[in-house]
């Protein structure tokens, strides 16, 4: 397929040379500066531009991967003149109907992923979630998931932000903690890398257990005389030791829940 890539951010810079690499043309690539669209475009083969008004009515899909909040006033202007092409875009959180009265043909061509544009994702093992207006569309974005080697699922935009939520905590979340674990080693000159055994051994645990199974530490149980001496140590950082006394909260009552003590 010819391919328009609207955004040069951390999934596109991903999903295009992918496509790229089976055999898909990537005729340009927009991006509000130069920069990005033509770092981008110089690995697919690919021509830069950053005027809407440029965009290239000569290609079979565009594939808008922007930010939640630009999306649709950039998906009217885009769709604008070229209403028979199919447009789709690669965001967990909006719906599809962003496309509706804008285009004949549209969808959503979701990879479940976290991306940063300097490391490379294996697509064989990274599911798709889609959605489309019809049923063509429909087959048109499982065939293009399935070419990069995707898992492909049939996904509505209400199912679809779920997903979203459960993958922020997911990911977004568990990251945050351990740049958080990394500010207080780097208090006492401790390296993170000493981290990196226990993350990834509870990292391969879920893969065979649940994850309330897997839970371990003092607050599944709630002993109180850890929990509040570790608390008291965060005393000077006080979101901080509020993040730890719900997350400690919220294990020990899903343990509760799941009958785990």
């Amino acid at each position: 397929m010819k391919v328009v890539f609207i955004g040069a951010g951390r999934l596109a810079c991903n999903l295009a040379p992918a496509l790229d690499s089976v055999g898909h043309e990537i005729v340009q690539v927009f991006s509000r500066t130069n920069e990005s669209a033509a770092a981008l475009a110089g690995k697919v083969g690919a021509v830069a531009v950053t005027d809407v008004a440029d965009i290239s009515n000569d290609a079979d899909i565009y594939i808008m991967s922007v930010s939640d909040s630009v999306l649709p006033d950039l998906a009217s202007r885009v769709c604008r003149g070229r209403e028979k092409k199919l447009f789709v875009h690669t965001a967990g959180s909006m719906s599809v109907d962003v496309f509706k009265g804008l285009a004949w043909h549209y969808g959503v061509l979701y990879p479940m992923q976290t991306f940063s544009k300097d490391k490379t994702v294996d697509f064989s093992v990274i599911p798709f979630f889609i959605e489309a207006s019809d049923k063509i569309t429909e087959n048109t974005l499982v065939g293009l998931a399935e070419t990069v080697g995707g898992r492909v699922s049939l996904l509505s935009s209400a199912s679809r932000r779920r997903l979203h939520l459960a993958a922020v905590f997911a990911c977004n979340f568990v990251n945050h903690c351990y740049a958080l674990s990394a500010d207080i080693l780097a208090d006492e000159g401790i390296p993170f890398d000493v981290m990196l055994p226990l993350i990834d051994e509870t990292a391969r645990k879920v893969h065979d257990m649940s994850p309330v199974s897997a839970q371990t530490g003092p607050a599944v149980r709630y002993d109180v005389n850890v929990i509040d001496r570790q608390s008291g140590m965060l005393s000077n950082h006080p979101v901080v030791r509020g993040i730890y006394e719900l997350m400690s909260q919220s294990i020990h009552e899903k343990a509760l829940e799941d009958d785990k003590l």
